[in-house]
């Protein structure tokens, strides 16, 4: 294991630490008080990103590597970040955190397949790779379940000091994802300019495509203003650092790295986008209430 793989287990195990930080009893029971938005966003999350993602990358024709890297972050929806867009863009944030909650446990067995299937359908006979999918599960619940639990451990007996480490704790994990993005940017550098003519445009239209799918189906579900916007931010912010890490960590392919660190810093411009749109939105339903 290399330098840079250490790193971002670290890097996740941090920011999953992190998200434990911020969880309480009641982001559980909330899962259960509002069942048809968690359906929906579970819906989307689960079931539609892995579809959208296939179909776009049959559409936009990209390479073995890129297809596969797509396909990972697709089974990797959600994460903390999600829950900080839906706070800026004034959605439901425990609506966010209850999908992020329930879609941390959920994936550590998707994942596997989802893997396991882009592995397959895009790795020519002779390149393929089979993945020991127990031993994957194994690995995913190291780095999610057990820093979570133990971040929420702390955020039960010493609430106080688990409130003061939160903030600090979500911009160190930004800073160390930064470095992981730049480190693995300066490593493939030479492929670099191809692999981000291919991933560009597809992660761009796998994140439009991912939240307008997402506010449409919350629509269809008259599912209210917050409600909606939360599910489209869940539907299109998805978890690039796990990604990644899977990537990275588990598989050992810097390559299927390149299209989850693209869509990591695309997502970041179009969630500004969708932020702005939140605030503009909430504000005129106030003055129109005035």
């Amino acid at each position: 294991m290399d330098l840079g793989t250490i790193i971002l287990a670290i890097s996740l195990t941090i920011i999953m630490f992190g998200m434990g930080l911020s969880l309480v009893k009641n982001d559980f029971i909330r899962l259960f008080q509002n069942p048809k938005a968690i359906v929906v966003g579970l819906l989307n999350q689960i079931i539609l990103l892995p579809i959208i993602a296939y179909v776009l990358i049959s559409i936009f024709n990209v390479g073995a590597d890129i297809a596969i890297g797509l396909m990972i972050l697709a089974a990797c929806p959600g994460g903390p970040t999600s829950n900080l867009i839906t706070y800026l863009a004034k959605g439901d944030a425990g609506l966010s955190i209850s999908l992020t909650t329930l879609n941390s446990l959920i994936t550590i067995f998707t994942i596997p397949f989802v893997v396991d299937f882009a592995l397959n359908q895009f790795l020519d006979v002779d390149e393929m790779v089979q993945i020991d999918k127990l031993q994957t599960v194994i690995q995913i619940f190291a780095i999610v379940i057990i820093p979570v639990s133990l971040g929420m451990l702390l955020k039960n007996f010493k609430p106080e000091f688990a409130d003061k480490m939160n903030k600090p704790v979500k911009i160190a994990s930004g800073a160390v994802l930064f470095l992981v993005i730049l480190g693995l940017v300066i490593k493939k550098k030479e492929e670099l300019i191809p692999y981000l003519q291919q991933a560009g445009w597809t992660s761009l239209a796998l994140n439009i495509c991912t939240m307008l799918v997402g506010l449409a189906t919350a629509k269809l579900a008259k599912l209210n203003l917050a409600q909606s916007i939360t599910i489209s931010i869940e539907s299109g912010i998805q978890n690039g650092t796990m990604a990644i890490a899977i990537a990275a960590g588990i598989l050992m392919n810097d390559n299927y790295a390149i299209a989850p660190a693209v869509y990591s810093l695309i997502m970041f411009f179009t969630s500004g986008v969708i932020i702005a749109i939140g605030i503009k939105t909430q504000s005129n339903l106030t003055k129109g209430i005035k």
